[in-house]
């Protein structure tokens, strides 16, 4: 999937016209991607087709998380909200399982 394809399915998803604000927002959650799925390897620049729905869910996430970065809890008018995190919740974390490789020594 390209950027511009998650980009309109992340448009639908959260109703933002704002194509540069998407695009920032993806960039953030494509780079904590690659980061987590690829903790060694820093050159790695792509993210695998695999990991598609869970890049367009981070950044459906951190868009609808914006002006609330942070927030640990928040009652008004029967309307409850609470963050596990600043950042991509750990919960969504443990759904990319990072690929490293050991060089080790001996046989």
């Amino acid at each position: 999937m390209t950027d511009e394809q998650r980009q309109l399915v992340i448009q639908d998803a959260t109703g933002e016209e704002n194509t540069d604000l998407i695009d920032a927002y993806l960039e953030i959650a494509k780079t904590r991607l690659l980061n987590r799925l690829y903790p060694a390897h820093p050159w790695k620049t792509e993210v695998p087709s695999k990991y598609d729905d869970t890049l367009i869910e981070w950044t459906v996430y951190l868009l609808n998380k914006r002006g609330a970065e942070g927030e640990t809890g928040h009652s008004e008018v029967g309307t409850s909200r609470s963050y596990e995190s600043a950042s991509i919740p750990d919960s969504m974390l443990k759904a990319v399982t990072p690929c490293v490789r050991f060089f080790g020594g001996g046989e």
